[in-house]
């Protein structure tokens, strides 16, 4: 089952359940997908985006909800702040299982060893190789600070 189809069901389950939170937030979340795949018609193609294009626009949204919870917390609105968490929390489920830190710097560590990194001016290829190799499942940021604490 892809990624839309996933949405699909999750949306119609939420309807039946009568979880306005859920429903607004996957519609929420098929109406980006939609926008996405409008903007990559083209004459020739009507294709739409794939399960890696999904998986980078959650993300997207993610990292956009994580900033306006921080930003109602600091203005004293705790109740919007727990509806954006609520939100993140659902659509985190369509996600891949994040990895532990643990994983994620060992995992690091390999890549810093198979590109060759000896230096901070190879931190470029690290982040390249890494972001790559583990999108979706590790967030740069993380993975940009353990690359640069494994590089002196």
């Amino acid at each position: 089952m892809t990624l839309r189809e996933r949405f699909n069901q999750a949306l119609k389950d939420g309807m039946r359940a009568r979880d306005q939170r859920r429903v607004s937030t996957l519609r929420l979340v098929l109406a980006a997908l939609k926008d996405r795949d409008i903007a990559n018609r083209s004459e020739d193609s009507r294709e739409v985006i794939g399960d890696e294009e999904i998986l980078s626009l959650l993300a997207k949204m993610i990292k956009q909800r994580e900033e306006s919870a921080q930003a109602f917390e600091a203005g004293g609105r705790p109740e919007l702040a727990a509806g954006e968490r609520e939100e993140i929390a659902i659509i985190r489920e369509f996600q891949p299982a994040q990895m532990s830190d643990s994983e994620t710097r060992a995992a690091i560590a390999a890549a810093v060893v198979e590109v060759g990194a000896t230096s901070p001016k190879d931190m470029g290829k690290v982040m390249k190789e890494a972001t790559v190799r583990y999108k979706g499942r590790a967030d740069g940021r993380k993975i940009q600070e353990i690359v640069s604490r494994l590089l002196p």
